[in-house]
């Protein structure tokens, strides 16, 4: 029989910047999912990369005094490498300046242009070069962008390429209401798009005449392709260019912050209906970090990067904490100082503690691994990006109850070859192998860690697996 296939992207980062916490949020997560499926035994296609197309690129490598090639050429790798740092086991790593990508990009838009849902039009508006969208008067708050208040938005006037997105309003609303094709979660997100879709859409402006740093449009090579139209295809396009995964489309999973939604599950879902292709099962949307009670940007200072986070906690470390401050359906406030705290708490104190004890107490033993039966509880929050949640009980059911048997029993005042200390020692392996099968997506190096001291002949820890931190 075939194995069940599972499909999950992260968002194409783009790379007028570097990563930070809120890229390694959404990898981290994305990166749990994907190796909890591959534990289950399916074929996983994991899919992230980078967005490099448009004018903030272009912008940003002049002013680095490279062309948008070289400069993208330059940033990529850095993306890769953090995800790499964090033991990110991605299948592919997309670049939208790939050939085969922008091939394909240009194929899809073709599509759409000769079903007749794209026509050329004059387009006057509010421009936000931030998110590279034209912004209504409404849409904006006091005069500025909602995303990039410290930004000034420019009047413009330009004719551009449309794509009939309010064409789509009335299937896109029936889809999200009928529970058996909705495809926006969590709940509040689906009734937040819902409100805005029924509030009435306009067509989208898909083409820029001044932008040259972009795919041309096939039929109007003076105009590019607008960089978020391109963006959204490489998740149909990689599995149309790379042998073997064809048949992975429809993705299960698209993993995004709340500040992409509308482009998600409005604009690429429209886009999917009208090239006449499958549309995704599932979008799920997670919230923000907050750092220290403020929003994280560059004038503050407090941007956190994936290695900054390496460096003080380790690889497995810095995932568990990803993981236990996911922001599932509101945003989650997070800091060094908070990490830190957790970091001893739960890993320090706690797992990396009650390993070595009862390491210590069992070496030389020789003892077989248990089969571990699947714990719906933690399937399903795995499966619904409830990590807190699901983390929260490996640690009571296994780990906290460890450490009270241990407390409890004092096996290290029993006899050694005794019957009750080697069965109270067996009890706490077990437990502690089932604790690193559930660990496995989160701390995939820690649990091997595990598995590799308690099946066998025992042996003690070589080192903490998690020194305490000042």
């Amino acid at each position: 029989m075939d194995k069940k296939k599972f499909y999950i992207t992260t968002p194409i980062y783009y790379i007028n910047d570097v990563p930070h916490i809120g890229h390694t949020c959404t990898t981290v997560a994305a990166d749990i999912v994907a190796r909890y499926h591959r534990q289950k035994a399916e074929e996983v296609f994991f899919l992230t990369g980078t967005d490099e197309h448009g004018e903030k690129v272009a912008e940003a490598a002049a002013k680095e005094g490279l062309s948008p090639k070289d400069f993208c050429d330059r940033i990529a790798p850095r993306f890769e490498e953090a995800w790499k740092g964090l033991n990110i086991s991605f299948d592919y790593f997309i670049r939208t300046t790939d050939p085969r990508h922008e091939k394909v990009v240009q194929e899809f838009i073709q599509r759409i242009y000769d079903r007749g849902d794209i026509y050329k039009d004059r387009y006057e508006g509010w421009y936000c070069t931030g998110c590279e969208r034209f912004y209504t008067e409404s849409e904006l708050v006091d005069g500025k962008c909602p995303l990039h208040p410290n930004l000034p938005v420019e009047r413009k006037s330009e004719e551009n390429w449309f794509f009939k997105l309010s064409k789509y309003q009335t299937k896109l609303i029936e889809l999200l209401e009928d529970p058996n094709t909705n495809y926006a979660f969590p709940e509040s997100k689906r009734s937040e798009i819902l409100a805005k879709l029924k509030s009435g859409i306009k067509d989208l402006s898909i083409s820029r005449e001044k932008v040259k740093w972009g795919i041309p449009v096939p039929w109007d090579p003076e105009h590019t392709i607008y960089v978020w139209f391109d963006a959204l295809i490489n998740y149909y396009s990689a599995t149309q260019f790379l042998s073997g995964k064809e048949d992975f489309w429809p993705a299960d999973f698209h993993l995004i912050a709340k500040d992409i939604l509308w482009f998600h599950t409005v604009i690429w879902q429209a886009m999917l209906l009208s090239a006449g292709a499958a549309l995704p099962k599932a979008v799920y949307t997670h919230s923000f970090y907050m750092i220290d009670g403020q929003k994280m940007s560059k004038s503050l200072g407090n941007v956190i990067s994936p290695q900054q986070l390496v460096d003080l906690f380790g690889v497995d470390g810095t995932r568990f904490l990803i993981a236990r401050s996911f922001p599932f359906d509101g945003d989650s406030d997070v800091g060094i100082g908070k990490f830190k705290e957790r970091y001893n708490a739960d890993l320090a104190n706690n797992l990396g503690n009650l390993v070595s004890r009862v390491a210590k107490l069992s070496e030389g033993v020789v003892h077989s691994a248990p089969e571990i039966k699947e714990n719906e509880e933690i399937r399903e929050y795995i499966e619904n990006f409830r990590f807190d949640e699901a983390l929260n009980t490996v640690f009571k059911k296994y780990i906290d109850q460890t450490n009270d048997l241990l407390n409890k029993s004092e096996p290290w005042k029993l006899p050694k070859e005794s019957q009750e200390r080697q069965g109270v020692l067996g009890k706490c392996i077990n437990n502690l192998l089932a604790a690193a099968n559930y660990l496995t997506a989160f701390m995939p190096e820690t649990a091997e860690k595990i598995e590799k001291v308690f099946v066998g002949a025992i042996k003690p820890l070589d080192k903490p697996l998690f020194p305490r931190i000042a």
